[in-house]
């Protein structure tokens, strides 16, 4: 994309991601933010991307202006998707952070505010355009794609799994739970919401959760639709996340070092996407990782005749870094299609 006009995003949530977003895109010229709508203070906001980079001092903030080595990106005091004004702005594809506005017609008050496409961070509530996964299905969007999800962290980690190993051997079914640092929507000390479990304390339990990828795997992976069954626990760290996937094999032949041997092989043909790791790595380790999936190799044991256990990491890093993947990829389709 070299030469070309940059990419102008909107931002919608700057929690965790979205600053992340942020943070990364500002070392990608051909990815301008030209605006980010938060409810927070952007005083505070600024603390917390400063609190959080490597390079704290390259951020300031001008008025309702944030700004980073000449990006100069509106901060904008909003809640709801309706009330942004992305025509403004000019905004190419808005990125909707929150975790929150799943729906359909969230999605559409974006696009009816001026958002050419919008792009959730987050699974979907409700069939859209696409759910794009760089690495495996991202030969097959198209220009008239305008609601799109890049699925999220234990999707894409759960999906490149599959995909690589589904390549290599004929998986009957799998099973895989996500042991999952607390997130921003949990409560600290035990507090009444409106699910019995997340109101407990998410600093002194793990807590049993679900989680969405099971409905949506089929749509990235045809194949698999059906055939997997997936669930999370929530753990009292903050960072840095752990898939722990069971898989059943047709073929009893297939062991534990030949499931590490088809990672090892296909690592490279995935590159920032997919790591292996061959040392004895804990949560901690991952943190700062940009891949969506880092295997370990020392995590994998064959279980009776035909179930595999495995076990990769991840941090939502990898998956800021996947949700900008998604708009270069519709940016040069973009980009094509004009030429």
């Amino acid at each position: 994309m070299a030469g070309t006009t940059p990419v102008r995003v909107g931002i919608m949530g700057f929690g965790q991601i979205g600053r992340q977003l942020y943070a990364l895109a500002t070392r990608t010229p051909e990815i301008e933010i030209v605006a980010v709508a938060d409810i927070g203070d952007p005083e505070i906001l600024l603390y917390l991307l400063r609190s959080e980079d490597c390079e704290p001092e390259r951020f300031t903030l001008e008025s309702n202006f944030l700004v980073c080595e000449g990006q100069r990106t509106r901060m904008m005091a909003m809640d709801l998707p309706r009330e942004v004004p992305w025509d403004v702005f000019g905004v190419d594809i808005v990125i909707d952070a929150t975790g929150k506005y799943r729906e359909r017609h969230y999605m559409e008050d974006h696009l009816d505010n001026g958002a050419r496409r919008v792009l959730l961070r987050s699974l979907p509530a409700d069939h859209i355009d696409r759910i794009v996964q760089p690495g495996i299905n991202d030969g097959a969007i198209e220009r008239a794609d305008r609601m799109l999800s890049a699925g999220s962290a234990t999707t894409s980690a759960l999906a490149l799994l599959l995909h690589i190993l589904g390549a290599s051997f004929d998986i009957a079914c799998a099973s895989a739970t996500t042991v999952h640092a607390y997130t921003s929507d949990q409560a600290l000390q035990d507090y009444a919401g409106s699910d019995y479990r997340r109101s407990r304390s998410a600093a002194k339990n793990i807590i049993p959760n679900s989680h969405d990828a099971e409905r949506w795997i089929g749509d990235i992976l045809p194949a698999f639709g059906g055939r997997v069954m997936t669930a999370a626990l929530n753990v009292p760290i903050h960072e840095g996340c752990l898939l722990d996937t069971n898989l059943v094999f047709a073929d009893s032949a297939v062991d534990a070092e030949a499931v590490n041997e088809a990672m090892r092989a296909a690592a490279p043909g995935l590159p920032g996407l997919v790591a292996v790791a061959e040392d004895p790595i804990v949560s901690s380790d991952v943190i700062g990782n940009p891949h969506s999936l880092l295997f370990d190799a020392q995590g994998t044991i064959k279980a009776g005749d035909t179930i595999v256990k495995t076990l990769g990491w991840y941090e939502t890093l990898g998956h800021a870094a996947r949700l900008l993947d998604v708009v270069r990829l519709y940016a040069v389709l973009d980009a094509a299609e004009v030429a």
